[in-house]
């Protein structure tokens, strides 16, 4: 019973400590593409592969509707990645990892990404906090050199 009790208690506050969407918000200095070609250049100086770049502002207009400016980046380093979908498999769908910068209705600009603690909570990874722990670190350093 004392088992039961302590699981329910624990998935309470783990499910109110992470009530939230799971991202991490950065207000930006810069306008979207600026803090695109920011982000895009710190990750390839530190050793990240930008796989992609998507302009959603762009694939918008083509199909002739407005939206704000909004970008998406996609990078990774299959020497993070893969300790993490060995500790548990499911978070391959979370990753590569992604960026999105967005101009919000007021006109300002805005960095996110996937906090690692969330995707920890999500995927029930076990055994890799040293690995998590690096991703935080590494994401808020890239974060911070694209938006100040």
């Amino acid at each position: 019973m004392l088992r039961l009790v302590l699981t329910f208690t624990l998935l309470v506050f783990a499910t109110g400590a992470l009530a939230g969407n799971g991202l991490v918000k950065q207000q930006s200095n810069y306008a979207v593409a600026e803090t695109a070609d920011r982000l895009v250049s710190v990750l390839e100086d530190k050793g990240m592969t930008v796989m992609a770049r998507v302009d959603h502002a762009a694939n918008a207009r083509k199909a002739e509707m407005d939206l704000r400016p909004t970008q998406l980046v996609i990078f990774g380093n299959p020497k993070v990645g893969t300790p993490l979908m060995q500790c548990s498999q499911s978070i391959a769908i979370d990753l590569p990892q992604k960026a999105l910068i967005w101009e919000d209705a007021e006109g300002d600009v805005w960095l996110a990404y996937n906090e690692p603690e969330y995707l920890e909570f999500r995927h029930a990874v076990v055994g890799c906090d040293e690995v998590l722990a690096k991703v935080e670190k590494a994401l808020a350093a890239f974060a911070r050199a694209a938006t100040q």
